[in-house]
């Protein structure tokens, strides 16, 4: 392990306010990157700030306040808002390993809040992996550009929700209970480990214990903690016993599993801590689908759907 500012040059970014900016829309100007965990932190456009150089894209920005270390790689040269860092790596290093990194820096935001104990002054020292302890498949990895904003179909599909009609979970996935992992018996190794958590996927560990694990192509829900925290898996894992996996009884690919976790996260409003979504209940449960008969949603449609998003063809 290694301190941040052994592997980064960090320094504070533009320091600048958005309202004494001259904003605009592309080609001209600037990103302009503040402390929201939105859009890579990409707030607005700004025009060149005379005797303020932008930052080159390529660069790592990380909040200090607002959404409390909200860690972007920019694809853009950009400028920043006030109590933003920009992190430069000292070496070479892929996308993918800067990707790494903005994880690594996001899970120590439990230490920080926004109205109490702020990062800038222990930000720098914050221990992460060194270069040569990344993951050998994260060094391997070739990563699309995350903000590449073609969609993968030219086609984009307006939502008519009037049409759409309720189908049971029960009926459309087969749903298992995770497996409880204590911290003190996980073994680290590179299998991803599913807790019941908002961000990252899902993945708040790499594990290497493979007796119980769940495989690629399913769709993992939170039941407790983050309550309808739902994602795509596209690789074997292992699930904490507060997440349900769902298996499909029909034929889905990763565009149908998306659009399925943004229906499923829609539902959280309906439990909570007293109330849990557990196994019995989310067999029962009824999500709104686009229907092509009362028996089969149109998959097909949910599919040209999220083909047809900005960005879906970085999928």
């Amino acid at each position: 392990m290694k301190r941040l500012d052994e592997i980064f040059n960090i320094t504070y970014g533009s320091q600048l306010d958005l309202n004494k900016c001259e904003t605009c829309e592309k080609p001209d100007g600037f990103n302009f990157v503040n402390r929201s965990s939105e859009n890579c932190g990409v707030s607005s456009r700004i025009l060149e700030v005379p005797r303020k150089r932008p930052f080159p894209a390529g660069c790592i920005t990380s909040a200090m306040g607002g959404t409390v270390l909200a860690s972007f790689v920019q694809q853009e040269d950009f400028y920043t808002g006030q109590n933003v860092k920009v992190l430069m790596p000292k070496q070479e290093m892929s996308l993918a390993v800067k990707l790494f990194y903005c994880s690594c820096i996001e899970a120590n935001r439990f230490r920080f809040s926004t109205f109490g104990r702020e990062a800038n002054a222990s930000f720098d020292s914050l221990l992460v992996p060194d270069l040569d302890e990344v993951p050998k498949r994260i060094r391997d990895m070739v990563v699309k550009s995350p903000l590449a904003k073609a969609a993968a179909s030219p086609t984009h599909l307006a939502l008519d929700i009037a049409r759409w009609r309720y189908y049971t979970l029960g009926k459309l996935f087969r749903i298992e209970k995770g497996k409880r992992l204590t911290k003190a018996n996980m073994i680290p190794g590179s299998i991803r480990y599913i807790g019941a958590i908002d961000s990252n996927n899902g993945v708040s560990a790499h594990i290497s214990n493979n007796e119980h694990l769940h495989p690629a192509n399913t769709i993992s829900v939170s039941y407790n903690g983050s309550i309808a925290e739902a994602f795509y898996q596209d690789m074997p894992y292992w699930a904490t016993d507060d997440v349900n996996v769902l298996y499909p009884r029909f034929s889905m690919n990763r565009h149908i599993a998306i659009f399925l976790c943004a229906v499923i996260g829609n539902e959280k409003y309906r439990f909570s801590y007293g109330r849990k979504w557990d196994k019995d209940l989310m067999i029962v449960s009824k999500i709104l689908l686009p229907s092509k008969t009362d028996e089969e949603p149109n998959w097909e449609w949910m599919e040209n759907y999220i083909k047809g998003l900005p960005y879906s063809a970085a999928l």
